[in-house]
């Protein structure tokens, strides 16, 4: 069943567990996703990401039909958010292509400029009905704005949600995108912080790079929208070259279907760690 975002992260908020999102590419993804969080019995969120739009000759419409599609289809909660989006032209698109919630990205800009632009898209945003996240501070893994070892400092941020008006604040506290093995140590004191310092919930990118342990500590201490996109990949592409090696079929499905079914896997395991179970 569809279910907008933000209702998805309230609720895991009131009752102090961390709300699953996970990144979609293809259409097999979404269903991977969504087959795992009916397997957990937990809600979801789907997340296509501006650098996923490109994937797809940058269309929006046609992966948001899919997804929404596999959404409406489900018999748990899953939310359709649309990630990391730099683009004012694409933000605008959200809404229309039925995304309860956007990802906004203006850290590579000045603070100054951060939040002139995240203050106009969360306008523009909430008179769509959208409910938006944006990011302060940088988060490892990437080029430019997002360096390794930056921090989001607690003051600076409840300042940022004031004049910004955002509904979730994506933080930097020990992660970093893209990692391949789970050995990220999260600073833990930072983020109690920053939980006490703001009054919106706090997102956690990079999560594929966290471990169990680390990641049930933080959402104890307060981080809420759990961020995961590395960790399904590489779930599926073990799966596809598994299954390369031992058979010859050309029929793409004699892959995809295990590797839907081990991505599937890695996303129940990941909500029942967020939600505590």
């Amino acid at each position: 069943m569809f279910s907008p975002t933000g209702e998805i992260v309230a609720d895991a908020q009131r009752r102090g567990v961390g709300a699953g999102a996970f990144n979609v590419i293809t259409v097999e993804h979404a269903e991977a996703i969504v087959t795992g969080a009916e397997a957990a019995g937990c809600p979801v969120i789907l997340q296509i990401s501006e650098n996923a739009v490109r994937f797809h000759h940058g269309r929006l419409g046609p992966i948001a039909a899919a997804a929404r599609s596999v959404a409406e289809l489900s018999s748990v909660p899953v939310g359709l958010h649309l990630d990391h989006v730099e683009s004012d032209e694409l933000f605008d698109q959200a809404a229309a292509n039925g995304f309860g919630s956007v990802m906004y990205d203006a850290s590579k800009l000045s603070y100054v400029d951060n939040v002139r632009a995240t203050a106009d898209a969360v306008r523009r945003g909430h008179a769509q009905g959208l409910w938006v996240e944006s990011e302060l501070g940088e988060v490892g893994g990437k080029d430019g704005a997002h360096a390794p070892g930056a921090r989001t400092d607690p003051g600076e941020a409840s300042a940022y949600v004031a004049e910004t008006g955002v509904d979730a604040l994506a933080v930097a506290v020990g992660s970093s995108h893209a990692m391949t093995t789970r050995d990220a140590q999260l600073d833990h004191d930072l983020v109690r912080a920053l939980a006490a310092a703001v009054d919106v919930p706090l997102v956690l990118h990079g999560s594929s790079g966290v471990g169990d342990d680390e990641l049930r500590k933080a959402v104890t201490n307060g981080l809420v929208k759990i961020n995961i996109g590395t960790a399904l990949n590489v779930a599926f592409t073990n799966a596809i070259r598994r299954e390369i090696q031992i058979q010859s079929s050309v029929d793409p499905r004699k892959y995809l279907q295990p590797a839907r079914a081990e991505m599937a896997a890695a996303v129940t395991q990941a909500l029942r760690v967020v939600t505590l179970l």
